[in-house]
């Protein structure tokens, strides 16, 4: 133990003593290291943007079914359950899920469509309220500007059907809770809870809605079905897979496979060529760390060799270049840092609005940092193990002949 702490104190004020030739090495290690560190601050800041933006916006990660189909409750709910899938929630027909909405400060008469929404709707994570019963709803910033409504105001809600050949229409009182943002839709839309939304086709449909009061016939035990849902996949990353299961099921869907597949390539492409970047770089500071380390212990040789002849195990020995290496990888590592730094703010600062990019165009995580100093360690260690065998190999003899 007493051997091990001497020779970290001798090989640190031997790097120390000789701050020159340590300080060549720590700026080499410094050059190589920070403009690594910048590239991968581009790639990491350039493809999380453009992955923030796509998470940002719900309708990237939604998926949208083509035409009608047959659902049945237990797939929805089967669905729902799935880790990779935010959000899912039936629809009705188009022609059954439109309402009449009058309010008493507008003289117009707006046809709108109604959605389901539950809690979870990506579409609705900003409202402080949802939907939970037949007179509530959220409407869409388009649809409340015709109305002339805000927050909090009761509108007339009204159906139309033709039963056992009559015309029959009726009228519902709702309450707005809330006004969707405009980047939610720009359609007339009134989200709803989904038992208005099965009302709504049952009574077009010539069923009877027993909450409600509303007549008609009466179907008992008959499996419901639905023609659509709204789903949601939990990340981009995951929609791929959902459609393409989707497709097999014979389901029709779009979604934005397309962008996603353009962030995804841009991400792997970028990678490929950090990586080599980064393996060029590390290999050329490995060579040239080790020779100069070769070179040092040649020039040192009676100096160690004294070391051996005084009791030094060669175990011991090999760590003299080792740990000197670790000290040229801990401060070239900082000088890098602090460089990269220098640069991350210059980039972010000028650059960054210049493209119109919102947000840092370059950045590291901490880890990245760690990871960073770690895999220079490792690098540094391997690079010093050449000098390290040749400081073993010195015998005690060598130093006496110099004496």
């Amino acid at each position: 133990m007493r051997q091990l702490t001497n020779i970290i104190r001798l090989s640190f004020r031997d790097y120390s003593h000789e701050w020159r030739m340590s300080g060549c090495f720590i700026f080499a290690l410094a050059s190589v290291l920070a403009p690594m560190m910048i590239l991968f601050g581009l790639k990491f800041g350039i493809v999380n943007t453009m992955v923030n933006e796509l998470v940002e916006n719900p309708s990237n990660r939604e998926i949208r079914p083509i035409g009608s189909g047959r659902y049945s409750e237990q797939w929805i709910e089967d669905y729902r359950h799935r880790s990779d899938i935010q959000f899912i929630i039936p629809k009705t027909r188009a022609l059954a899920a439109t309402i009449q909405l009058n309010s008493d400060s507008s003289s117009r008469i707006l046809s709108t469509e109604l959605l389901a929404t539950d809690i979870g709707d990506p579409l609705m994570l900003a409202m402080e309220r949802l939907p939970t019963d037949y007179h509530q709803m959220i409407l869409s910033q388009s649809a409340a500007k015709k109305l002339k409504v805000n927050r909090g105001d009761k509108i007339d809600a009204s159906l139309a059907r033709q039963f056992q050949g009559k015309r029959e229409r009726i009228h519902l009182t709702i309450e707005i809770i809330d006004i969707a943002h405009a980047s939610v839709t720009s359609r007339n839309v009134a989200f709803v809870n989904l038992d208005l939304l099965i009302a709504t086709e049952q009574f077009k449909d010539g069923r009877a809605v027993p909450e409600l009061g509303w007549s008609g016939n009466v179907e008992a035990g008959v499996a419901r079905t639905f023609p659509s849902f709204r789903l949601f996949a939990r990340s981009i990353y995951d929609v791929e897979n959902i459609v393409s299961e989707l497709e097999k099921q014979g389901v029709r869907v779009k979604a934005n496979v397309g962008e996603i597949e353009t962030v995804q390539s841009i991400d792997y492409n970028l990678s490929v060529i950090f990586w080599i970047i980064a393996c060029v770089g590390a290999a050329g500071f490995a060579f040239s760390l080790g020779a100069s380390l070769w070179a040092n212990v040649d020039r040192k040789g009676r100096d160690l060799s004294v070391l051996r002849l005084i009791g030094f195990r060669s175990t011991v020995i090999i760590l003299f270049p080792v740990l000197q290496s670790c000290y040229t990888a801990v401060m070239g590592w900082l000088t890098a840092v602090l460089v990269y730094l220098g640069f991350e703010l210059l980039i972010n600062r000028f650059l960054a609005p210049r493209l119109n990019i919102q947000g840092n165009l370059c950045y590291l995580l901490a880890e990245h940092f760690f990871w960073a100093l770690a895999l220079t360690i490792v690098t540094a260690i391997f690079a010093s193990i050449l000098g390290g065998l040749r400081a073993s190999g010195i015998e005690p003899s060598d130093g006496l002949r110099d004496l």
